[in-house]
């Protein structure tokens, strides 16, 4: 069925032949979401995909939190591999104060006004980053934000976060590991969060398909504002994570019938960062089931 858009969004489709994301198998193993050294991962795109090849991925989406800067390596890397490649990323939004997590597919990575609101995306985070340093600085914790940020600063298409912040208080002694650092100083209401300014969720949908894109809500559960997503998918919102690490069976059968009721496409991924914080699974660890992946692979024209 039909999904509304948001006004003045057309959707344009974007070249390139089909078979590049036919899986080799004909029992694939898709994993639409993770992540690389490009934002907040711990593997380089090379690595990413030679670890997703060798836990049997045969269709692997990369979706870096506001940047497609791996996007290039990851695809070459795969291609040698063989696996499908599906270029996305992770678009984060804010509603209501609270964190709106949007994956977007199936785009042209080279249009320039996504390139450039994924730029903005990206200075604001360096800003929240920096003022969260000041927080901290005021409660004792001294860290070298500028050595921290350096790699951000450096190349401007890698995307900061307040991972990097956690991974520097864990190296300064300051707390034991990333969860902690997170319960004690960067979680909502500890002393070093600072809100996030972005974009509305309504823009991050119309950005994307501007950009010739499908958009998900990327995992639904940690939203925890259910209510939001049939407004969502009058605005444009095409599909829901609804496999996701952070998905127990009931969980997913919920999302599962929300999406079937709304007339939405469902995605699904590990969200694997080859990190502790963000579960212990591997690349494939979830995986979208087949009929699902045809029916974005039908919507997209490809």
């Amino acid at each position: 069925p039909g999904i509304p858009r948001a006004a003045g969004t057309a959707r344009r489709r974007p070249s390139g032949p089909a078979r590049a994301f036919a899986p080799r198998s004909s029992r694939p193993l898709i994993d639409l979401h993770t992540h690389t050294t490009a934002s907040d991962g711990r593997c380089s795109p090379d690595e990413l995909a030679a670890r997703a090849a060798a836990a049997g991925v045969t269709v692997l989406g990369l979706t870096d939190h506001d940047t497609v800067a791996g996007c290039a390596a990851a695809a070459v890397a795969c291609e040698r591999l063989g696996v499908a490649f599906v270029p996305g990323i992770e678009i984060t939004a804010v509603a209501g104060e609270r964190d709106v997590h949007v994956l977007g597919y199936f785009f042209d990575l080279h249009s320039a006004a996504l390139l450039a609101f994924l730029g903005e995306q990206r200075a604001r985070r360096v800003a929240r980053v920096r003022e969260m340093f000041e927080r901290l600085d005021a409660h004792g914790i001294h860290l070298d934000v500028e050595s921290v940020l350096k790699p951000g600063l450096e190349d401007s298409t890698r995307s900061v976060g307040r991972p990097w912040i956690a991974r520097a208080l864990v190296a300064g002694g300051f707390v034991r590991d990333v969860s902690e650092a997170f319960d004690r100083w960067l979680s909502p209401g500890r002393p070093a969060f600072v809100p996030r300014e972005g974009a509305t969720p309504e823009e991050v949908f119309a950005r994307v398909h501007e950009a010739g894109g499908i958009v998900s809500l990327a995992h639904p559960i940690l939203v925890r504002h259910d209510q939001w997503i049939a407004p969502f998918a009058e605005a444009g919102l095409d599909a829901i994570e609804a496999y996701h690490s952070d998905h127990d069976d009931a969980a997913t059968a919920r999302y599962l019938q929300v999406a079937a009721d709304l007339g939405l496409l469902v995605t699904g991924g590990s969200d694997y960062h080859a990190d502790d914080e963000h579960g212990g699974g591997g690349p494939g660890s979830v995986a979208l089931p087949r009929p699902h992946w045809d029916r974005l692979l039908a919507r997209a024209g490809r």
